[in-house]
């Protein structure tokens, strides 16, 4: 894989609005994360890692700095907004799903009743589906994440209010 290659990769990625992106090709790995500080470019085996640096400095990743404005903060509280509010927050980092499957209706939305321990949400990491589940039983106030956004550890993820 050559710069050239790499480029139009992040370019794409960047508009298309893809937050994170990993790709294996032969002995050559390359991961591009955006939000983060900077994007991974990590070179594996006899790949030279200037060959690999250069696209992560160009400004065809700049762009994604400005669309991590749009993700809802890390460590979000909404328990600011309304007191005795609890809130679920994500385990591990990776994608949101609302729903078991495309299609399928979601898990809870605002309003539903939940029990301790059912099914909120799913969080995809590293090819694998994590079930999240509720710690506590009460009533969902409000859904902080959108459905294929990506989510950081420790990222407010459901408000709910406790049942008494």
């Amino acid at each position: 894989m050559n710069q050239k290659e790499i480029r139009e990769l992040i370019d794409y990625l960047v508009e298309k609005d893809i937050a994170e992106f990993e790709l294996e090709r032969g002995d050559v790995k390359l991961r591009v994360r955006r939000g983060a500080a900077a994007p991974v470019v990590a070179p594996v085996a006899h790949v030279a890692p200037v060959a690999l640096a250069a696209p992560v400095t160009g400004p065809a990743v700049q762009p994604a700095a400005a669309s991590a404005a749009h993700a809802p903060p890390v460590h979000g509280r909404p328990a600011e907004e309304e007191p005795g509010l609890h809130v679920i927050q994500s385990p591990i980092v990776g994608t949101f799903y609302d729903a078991p499957s495309p299609g399928a209706p979601p898990f809870v939305k605002p309003g539903d009743t939940v029990e301790n321990g059912q099914v909120l949400c799913i969080i995809e990491a590293m090819k694998l589906m994590n079930e999240i589940e509720s710690d506590l039983a009460g009533e969902i106030v409000k859904k902080l994440v959108n459905n294929g956004q990506p989510v950081e550890y420790g990222q407010a993820l459901f408000a709910i209010r406790p049942r008494n």
